[in-house]
């Protein structure tokens, strides 16, 4: 039994409005929005002044804040999709976790400073400046996989004459930043919207896994092409 005494008909334990603040982590003024804006089933009365929650209502407010600071969808647009097929949205979030955790389990490794300037020549201080725009984004525990093989790549670039002496900086792999931000943006948005008509998270995971690699050596052709292009116009 809730602490609060409640139960439904079919034995379910009912929450009050400070029990599903506390379960929720939600405060009571932003729960109170989301049942005015239809994104709550509605609470069971049991006098005017009194209602409760059932506690499936602590899952669909999760949910509802996942959406919008994962997803940045506005209330509308997540009313709409919990009105047409919530266990879809579910899956949906279901496959970006499993994204995120099996990327974030490969960068857990971690390669020392001292490691990564004895075995690459990069200096310290470009280190820094990789670090200061956020090309870089090492811990206490060092730098990331993905971290050492920018670094080795900068390594390669300055071995092959990308260097201050002839004007070349830290400060060029911004332009690639920004460049790809904003193509990962678009990528994202384009993946999860195919994948929004069935979606079996094994499934998707497979798939953008197997893509990876075909698709850095795609990017790799298409910007030797486009250079060669560029050149060619110029000229």
């Amino acid at each position: 039994m809730s602490p609060s005494g409640q139960t439904t008909e079919a034995g379910e334990q009912l929450l009050k409005m400070s029990e599903l603040v506390e379960a929720s982590g939600v405060p009571g003024a932003t729960i109170k929005h989301y049942l005015r804006e239809g994104l709550l089933p509605d609470p069971v009365k049991t006098s005017r002044n009194m209602a409760y929650y059932r506690p499936e209502t602590v899952e669909r407010i999760e949910m509802i804040k996942r959406l919008q600071e994962e997803r940045f969808m506005p209330l509308k647009a997540i009313r709409t999709v919990l009105a047409e097929d919530p266990d879809q949205a579910r899956a949906l979030l279901d496959v970006e976790d499993r994204i995120l955790e099996r990327a974030l389990a490969k960068e857990r490794t971690r390669t020392s400073a001292t490691e990564v300037r004895r075995d690459f020549g990069v200096p310290a201080e470009a280190l820094d400046r990789l670090e200061e725009i956020g090309i870089l984004t090492p811990n206490s525990r060092g730098y990331s996989q993905s971290d050492v093989k920018i670094i080795e790549a900068i390594s390669r670039f300055r071995a092959g004459g990308y260097d201050e002496k002839v004007g070349f900086t830290v400060y060029d792999t911004l332009r690639y930043k920004h460049a790809l931000e904003n193509l990962v943006h678009e990528e994202v948005d384009v993946l999860m919207e195919r994948l929004e008509g069935d979606v079996d998270p094994d499934r998707a995971v497979r798939l953008i896994e197997a893509g990876v690699e075909p698709l850095k050596d795609f990017i790799a052709a298409l910007h030797t092409k486009l250079m060669v292009e560029e050149v060619e116009r110029r000229r």
